[in-house]
């Protein structure tokens, strides 16, 4: 099976709307005395991101396609340029930009494995606007 792909269609997600936390990865013992403790409950964590994007109704329609039918209404991993990192260009220790022979930039790409953790959400923005948030667990 192939795991599916963020639609290029798609807009970049918007930075007022990113928001990172890495998911809870203890148990906490309640002592009877003194102070609570902690022990390991998983090896491995997914870090939970809040995304959101603005799109055009056009757009609106083809997220909620890849949602609904790709993705089976979240339920399957797919895979999502980083945006933080995906498309920045590489840089030298002194800042210089890195570049081809012929004078092209090289551009960082990163990708996550993530699935959606809750249902999207969607505002209208502006006039013909809509703004989607949703969250991702950005698997290990």
């Amino acid at each position: 099976m192939t795991v599916p792909v963020w639609p290029s269609q798609l807009p970049k997600p918007t930075r007022p709307g990113y928001q990172t936390s890495p998911q809870e990865a203890r148990i906490r013992r309640n002592a009877e005395t003194g102070p609570p403790g902690f022990r390991r409950r998983f090896s491995s964590t997914a870090r939970m991101v809040a995304l959101s994007f603005i799109c055009s109704r056009f757009q609106k329609g083809y997220f909620d396609q890849f949602f609904d039918e790709t993705l089976q209404k979240g339920s399957l991993p797919f895979w999502m340029p980083d945006p933080v990192t995906d498309g920045w260009q590489l840089l030298t220790e002194d800042g210089t930009p890195l570049t081809t022979e012929d004078g092209t930039p090289l551009l960082i790409s990163a990708n996550w494995l993530c699935l959606i953790t809750e249902p999207p959400s969607e505002a209208i923005y502006g006039q013909l606007e809509f703004e989607i948030a949703f969250q991702v667990a950005v698997l290990p």
